[in-house]
């Protein structure tokens, strides 16, 4: 959109125009512009150019202005159109919130205000990207701001280094956009820097994207859960107790040490060794307390039980983290909310360990259901949060990114949610969310926390470290059509033939 004068800066009775607020009337027929709410303006100024943001819109006219006048007129059976040329006194009028003055070296705060009378324009594309810290060319792809007809393109390193988040309501379109930022990390080039992407798929969602129609399918792998093994001779005493949290201190020393000798032996003579290894240990090892060796043994049997821990880790991460390829592990036939934290716990750490020895590509690792997996419950009910937590700390450093998918933001961890520092909220309703999301976000004001509530199917509002603004966008069509569900009417009718 090139730019253009839209309006004229006024006085009104808000004793604006001031450096936080202005007000403007709009100068063009509706048919030629059609004046919107979040839309962003610039006026000029002695300082530079103010850029803002319309955050309120009205119609008015002077001749509906006296409600008692109104009334006469209307109920003597005339109509004021047809006494009065009322039709050429409505007019629309906008209040601006001043975002900044760009300036040759950067944006800078407005400290005076624009004077009355001043003209207002519409930005142009150029000067709209440059503000708003968006990628001209390059970038992630998302979708548009609709009122600028302006591709919203993401920098990789701004929205993914210092971890994401997407949090909406079920049925708003959370897996819809995150088709659709795996999508954009797929189709990256080489030269444009790729990453290595990993997805917990709970409900079976995405594994559409692997489909042999797929345009994506040969860079995409797909693992059921049943195929998922860890390589035990890689667990030491500690990390089997992540598994079993009520393990005491006792125990896990004790554990520590027969994981220890194990590990000692059996490398030396170039063999693995597995959890009836260890339990073998144990049960002839005559230094550990009675008690401590039957609680020992009740809680490593019941994580054999579980069919996790096998002699070599399936799939093998370091050989199938790739950059520009996506691992979905699907966990939709698991009804075991400890096996699926195992799992996610398990792979999390083997990840976070092999980007510090640089022997995987950087990854991106995407959660869905976080709030299942990170939550703020009991230890024994949230196994994968320490790991969680620890990569949404100190991820960043190692160039392991976290985008956590939620519709119930109000259950994820602060810890977790916090260190995302950019958030992409579509429509959520439920008032405790807002206002965790409205403490937890950054860069979020009042203003854009209230339109949250009114976002429809698609439509998102990107707030936090990927942009200079808040904005708000309308999701690109996604270029993946295996992943289109049934609704109910078709899903019944499939079953009622």
């Amino acid at each position: 959109m090139a730019r253009k004068s839209i309006g004229t800066i006024i006085v009104d009775e808000d004793h604006s125009p001031n450096p936080t607020q202005f007000s403007f009337v709009l100068t063009k027929a509706e048919d030629e512009f059609r004046m919107q709410k979040g839309m962003f303006i610039i006026v000029p100024s002695e300082e530079g150019e103010v850029i803002s943001v319309v955050n309120e819109v009205f119609k008015t006219n002077r001749y509906f202005s006296s409600p008692s006048a109104v009334r006469a007129y209307e109920t003597s059976g005339k109509t004021l159109a047809s006494i009065f040329p009322a039709d050429r006194w409505e007019y629309i009028i906008a209040k601006a919130k001043p975002l900044g003055i760009i300036t040759e070296t950067g944006i800078q705060r407005l400290m005076y205000p624009v004077s009355p009378g001043e003209t207002v324009y519409s930005p142009d594309k150029q000067t709209l990207t440059r503000f708003l810290g968006l990628q001209s060319t390059k970038g992630l792809n998302l979708g548009v701001i609709g009122q600028h007809e302006l591709e919203v393109r993401l920098n990789l390193t701004r929205f993914l280094q210092k971890h994401a988040a997407i949090l909406a309501i079920s049925g708003a379109g959370k897996s819809y956009t995150v088709s659709v930022v795996i999508e954009e990390l797929l189709l990256r080039k080489k030269e444009e820097g790729r990453v290595a992407i990993v997805l917990f798929d709970v409900h079976g969602e995405y594994k559409g994207m692997a489909d042999d129609k797929s345009p994506f399918a040969s860079s995409i792998e797909v693992f059921p859960a049943a195929l998922i093994e860890f390589a035990t001779n890689s667990l030491s005493g500690r990390q089997f107790a992540i598994y079993q949290p009520q393990m005491s201190s006792v125990q896990t020393r004790e554990l520590s040490k027969i994981t220890s000798k194990l590990y000692k032996e059996k490398t030396k003579q170039g063999i693995t060794y597995t959890i009836e290894d260890i339990l073998k240990e144990i049960e002839k090892d005559d230094q550990i307390n009675p008690r401590s060796k039957e609680a020992l043994l009740g809680w490593l049997y019941s994580l054999k039980g579980t069919r996790l821990f096998g002699q070599i880790e399936n799939p093998n991460l370091e050989n199938i983290l790739k950059p520009g390829k996506l691992i979905i592990f699907d966990l939709s036939e698991l009804t075991s909310l400890k096996l699926k934290q195992m799992i996610v716990s398990y792979i999390l750490f083997r990840i976070f360990d092999l980007r510090k020895k640089q022997l995987v590509p950087p990854t991106t690792i995407i959660l869905e259901e976080a709030h299942q997996f990170a939550s703020e419950s009991k230890l024994e009910m949230a196994i994968a949060r320490p790991i969680i937590e620890t990569i949404a700390r100190e991820g960043r450093k190692f160039f392991t990114s976290l985008i956590l998918v939620s519709q119930r933001p109000v259950k994820l961890s602060t810890t977790a949610l916090s260190q995302c520092n950019t958030h992409i909220i579509m429509k959520i309703l439920n008032p405790y969310d807002l206002d965790y999301i409205g403490k937890s976000s950054e860069g979020i004001d009042k203003a854009t926390l209230g339109s949250i509530t009114s976002l429809g199917v698609g439509e998102a509002v990107i707030v936090g470290n990927a942009v200079n603004h808040p904005i708000s966008v309308k999701i690109r069509k996604r270029k993946t059509t295996t992943m289109e569900t049934k609704n109910l009417e078709e899903s019944a009718k499939s079953f009622d033939k």
